[in-house]
């Protein structure tokens, strides 16, 4: 009985946290402008009830008593719960009920900003923020920036960034520069007028069919895409269509239901637990990591959703939604359109080669504005420094430029390498999964089936019960590797030039 205590107090935690994500996600989707400032109190208030029951005598006593007749799985349970609660209890309590109403002024500040293509008016909001996530940071660890990386990614550093993006790096300029010396694909069809709604159709089907359950999921449209859980049966993604940008909100949306997919995935036994929150970030997540749940992500939206033989599958179906739009495309030009290797402004839509670029610039920003070395008032300057630098483009206005990104007005410094962890992982993982005959043989079909089902046994289901490392091990049989993902890109490149 003295586990099952433990059980009831994460649980309880976890309800807040997930009351928290409903706010939240509402307050991102569908809340009035006047509500910003109540909303703010409103998750402040759950938020710091949160860290109160996580770092309280209540919990801890039901720990230590737990721990006399732990199983193996309730030791690590047990484990992880006292790290994160160790990590929570270093950061002051004030600056976490602050942090909780700072980001919903915050994110609505930034959706006005980017509408507006104003950055002065969201900078001073922003200045408050990237002081608080540094406050946190130096409160963590002598190294700010690798202190909030941590909490979305364990083990990770700035360091070991380093090492992996210069392997990235310097195996992805001399693919991008072969991909766009060669003659380019036809894309004229994709700015097209499309129906958002025939978009959402047809979108959704295919997200349904990858395992994407729309009985414990819906699709809402937003600002910026994300997917947001509150439980394993209320799993919610939302997407940014444009008519006439037809693959946009169709990736955003199969990038979104990945997440989904892991959420909806979790082992009910662990919805109520630890394995089912973050309480050094206290957020309601069941992923391994950030970097894990993204490579599921990229794993739906690239591995599968960008192949050759996806299109050639799914293309006569996209067709008849749109016969007149797409009566003079074929499959194949179709799947080189949606590859074109395409230096750009925006992330979300980037190509596969030049994405993990745009990662690599927001995360030396983000480092120079954690050591102080880098002012949010310079931010446009570096930004369009840096986009020229990396991907030879002149960025024309901020809203194509800093503010295109919702990140830093939720508080997420550090989260964005985890982008890029997640290609990696994604490789990785899905390398294994082909290995699989049943697997490879539904991919070849358009039976996703296997695959969902593999995955929910090998990674969902075990929510955070495994490390992003352990994980790692156990389905790739190996460590964090770039090498797959760099096979991946260089065999994208020979089949789009020929």
């Amino acid at each position: 009985m003295s586990y099952a205590a433990f059980q009831t107090e994460i649980g309880r935690i976890n309800d807040i946290l997930c009351s928290v994500n409903l706010l939240s996600w509402d307050a991102r989707t569908v809340m009035p402008h006047g509500g910003v400032d109540s909303r703010g109190r409103q998750i402040a208030t759950l938020t710091s009830l949160a860290r109160d029951l996580a770092t309280g005598d209540t919990l801890r006593r039901a720990m230590d008593e737990a721990r006399h007749d732990a199983t193996p799985d309730a030791l690590r349970a047990l484990d992880l719960a006292a790290a994160e609660i160790a990590t929570l209890t270093r950061i002051p309590p004030a600056l976490i009920g602050e942090l909780a109403s700072l980001k919903t002024a915050a994110h609505a500040a930034w959706a006005e900003a980017r509408a507006a293509n104003d950055f002065a008016t969201y900078a001073p909001l922003l200045t408050r923020m990237i002081a608080m996530q540094r406050e946190i940071g130096q409160a963590l660890g002598d190294n700010p920036y690798d202190a909030l990386i941590g909490l979305y990614e364990p083990g990770m550093t700035q360091a070991r960034l380093a090492v992996l993006f210069g392997e990235l790096k310097a195996a992805l300029v001399p693919l991008i520069e072969k991909a766009t010396a060669a003659a380019q694909p036809r894309t004229d069809f994709l700015t097209r007028s499309y129906p958002i709604p025939v978009q959402k159709a047809f979108a959704l089907k295919i997200a349904a069919r990858m395992g994407y359950d729309l009985n414990r999921g819906r699709l809402d449209d937003t600002v910026h895409p994300f997917e947001i859980s509150f439980t394993r049966n209320d799993v919610r993604i939302t997407s940014r269509f444009r008519e006439t940008w037809l693959p946009g909100g169709m990736f955003a949306l199969w990038h979104e239901a990945g997440h989904g997919m892991y959420e909806q995935g979790v082992d009910p036994a662990y919805t109520r637990s630890i394995f089912a929150t973050d309480l050094a970030n206290l957020y309601a997540v069941g992923g391994a990591s950030f970097g894990m749940h993204e490579s599921q992500s990229r794993l739906w939206e690239n591995r599968v959703g960008r192949s050759r033989s996806f299109w050639e599958l799914h293309f006569p179906e996209l067709q008849a939604h749109f016969p007149d739009q797409l009566s003079d495309v074929t499959a194949g030009e179709f799947w080189a359109a949606v590859n074109q290797v395409r230096p750009d402004f925006i992330r979300v839509e980037a190509d596969e080669l030049t994405y993990d670029l745009h990662i690599i610039l927001r995360c030396e920003i983000e480092a120079a504005l954690m050591s102080g070395d880098l002012a949010v008032r310079d931010l446009p300057a570096v930004w369009a420094e840096k986009m020229r630098a990396y991907l030879g483009r002149e960025v024309p206005n901020d809203t194509l430029g800093v503010l295109q990104d919702v990140h830093w007005s939720q508080g997420y410094v550090g989260s964005f390498p985890t982008y890029t962890l997640g290609n990696i992982m994604s490789s990785q993982v899905f390398k294994a999964a082909q290995a699989q005959p049943a697997i490879a043989a539904g991919l070849a079909e358009g039976d996703y089936a296997p695959l969902h089902g593999w995955l929910q046994h090998e990674i969902y289901a075990h929510g955070r019960g495994a490390s992003p490392a352990q994980t790692l091990q156990k389905v790739a049989q190996g460590p964090l590797d770039t090498a797959p993902y760099i096979a991946d890109l260089t065999r994208k490149v020979a089949d789009l030039t020929g």
